[in-house]
Order: C-alpha cells, then sequence, then structure tokens
C-alpha cells in the first residue's frame, strides 16, 4: 500500500476501517479529520501508531514512519 498524502486522509482510514478505537483515540482522529493545523511531533507519532496497529501504511514524509 502506498503512505497517505496527509493526515486527514489517514485519519479518515482509521475511522471507516471499522476496528475499535478507544473515545480517546476517535476523538482524536475526529479533531485529524477536519483540523487542517500541523501535527505536533507527539500527534505524529501516536497517528503513526495507530496506522501500524492497523496494519495501514504511514503518512508519507512523516519522519516516524
Amino acid at each position: 500500500m502506498a503512505p497517505f498524502t496527509d493526515h486527514r486522509t489517514a485519519a479518515l482510514a482509521l475511522l471507516n476501517g471499522g476496528e475499535r478505537l478507544t473515545r480517546k483515540a476517535g476523538s482524536f482522529l475526529g479533531q485529524l479529520a477536519v483540523d487542517p493545523t500541523p501535527m505536533t511531533p507527539a500527534q505524529a507519532e501516536w497517528l503513526a501508531k495507530l496506522l501500524d496497529r492497523s496494519g495501514l501504511p504511514p503518512v508519507a514524509g512523516d519522519e516516524h514512519e
């Protein structure tokens, strides 16, 4: 699978993936889906972990790949 082009598409893929998410993770992903503000390093790391756990590719250009 090709890397995601941005954090919005990655967040939407996780939200639509059907896997169980915690309320906190769902809230975080919802924020990423609607807010174009660049992520902090901690947010990028958390997103990378969620993507990895779900078997999804990383976000392109993410130093946490």
